[in-house]
């Protein structure tokens, strides 16, 4: 599953408001990597989504379950090559950001290959770039095109910039803002 076939072979539909969708990152080799059951759209434009999941289950490649934590809220976006999880704790929200192709959506799930690389930041602002050696096995193992690999390496300084920025998730107002939005559309259904 090359990113080329993500785009061109899945038809994309715009979920509402308040639906749930599954979420399915693949590796690659077109190999599936996780799945996460239930995400609660908040809001769809035509290049992004927000939405939050909470206490989800998340199945692994291997067959492991388990379930998430914490709410969460979710950024994806047509255009740049990662993914935002802002996760709400008690100590603080931290990050968790997936260096990844941009997002399609089929009736089955939202989807995107994940490229290994991540990006952490930690709630007293602590940032840590994750899982360099995977990447680079990863990317000797499956022949990653040299284009990928310089669209990653800008996508990078985009992220870091955006959080040493507090740009879009990375705001708090961004994520109590969603958050309530959440729980109002939970407490509907």
């Amino acid at each position: 599953m090359k990113h080329g076939i993500l785009e061109s072979g899945l038809s994309m539909r715009i979920p509402k408001e308040g639906d749930s969708f599954a979420i399915q990152s693949y590796k690659h080799d077109g190999s599936l990597h996780r799945t996460w059951r239930d995400t609660m759209v908040l809001k769809t434009s035509e290049d992004a989504l927000i939405g939050c999941n909470d206490h989800t289950l998340v199945t692994e490649s291997d067959g492991r379950r388990w379930l998430t934590r914490e709410p969460a809220i979710i950024f994806f976006h047509k255009h740049y090559w990662f993914n935002v999880i802002a996760m709400i704790r008690e100590g603080g929200v931290s990050y968790y950001c997936n260096l990844a192709t941009p997002f399609t959506m089929d009736q089955e799930a939202l989807k995107y290959i994940d490229y290994d690389l991540d990006v952490k930041v930690f709630a007293d602002g602590e940032k840590r770039l994750l899982d360099v050696d995977e990447y680079e096995a990863h990317r000797k193992l499956w022949h990653y095109p040299a284009t990928t690999d310089r669209i990653l390496k800008a996508n990078v300084k985009v992220l870091v910039d955006w959080i040493n920025h507090g740009k879009g998730p990375f705001s708090q107002a961004y994520v109590d803002l969603w958050y309530r939005r959440y729980i109002q559309l939970a407490h509907r259904i």
